[in-house]
């Protein structure tokens, strides 16, 4: 084998090698991947393990779900009038938007403040004792007036707990000459040497 017949295979490896690499990194990029999280089938945990009247927050599919009545439901975290995350407040055993004070039962349905309706779901299965929410599919929340779950009285709202802790404390009266809560006094920042 001469030099020429040496190097002319060598290329031609070589160039074979990157197009193989560049065929896969294409194929690569474009193959559908299967999601997880948001946007894709969740699992929760074991349906024995959420009792009756259990609320659960599941960050990975920004939902909490609920069982009320022996009915396993996926609520969406986001309110339904301008997308806060509505947590759930255990004193009330509602869910309470903290934005605007939007309320709802345990079941998502609408009980006061400016939402539109209830709060969105996603659909559940359960598969093999284990819950799935499919959180690629949004289901509207149920209309306002409508409410079938009764809860009985309300313990205190975390809202009204939450405006107490920034209520701004009444301003208090100065005695002082004007000027004596000025660190710098009359002086201005670089003091009487001006």
């Amino acid at each position: 084998m001469d030099r020429r017949t040496l190097l002319s295979g060598s290329w031609k490896v070589i160039i074979g090698v990157l197009a193989v690499e560049a065929a896969w990194t294409t194929w690569d990029f474009l193959r559908p991947r299967a999601s997880a999280g948001f946007g894709a089938e969740v699992e929760v945990g074991a349906a024995e393990g959420l009792r009756d009247g259990d609320v659960r927050h599941v960050a990975a599919g920004r939902m909490y779900v609920v069982n009320v009545g022996g009915q396993v439901q996926a609520l969406y975290q986001k309110c339904p009038h301008l997308g806060c995350r509505v947590p759930f407040c255990e004193s009330s055993g509602r869910f309470e938007c903290p934005c605007h004070a939007s309320i709802f039962n345990r079941q998502g349905e609408y009980i006061s403040g400016p939402s539109p309706r209830g709060m969105d779901g996603f659909p559940v299965r359960v598969v093999e004792g284990t819950i799935v929410v499919d959180t690629g599919t949004v289901i509207e929340g149920p209309p306002r007036g409508r409410l079938t779950y009764d809860e009985g009285d309300p313990g205190p709202s975390c809202l009204t707990q939450v405006e107490e802790e920034h209520r701004q404390p009444p301003e208090q009266q100065h005695d002082g000459e004007p000027g004596d809560d000025d660190p710098h006094g009359d002086e201005g920042e670089h003091g009487g040497d001006g």
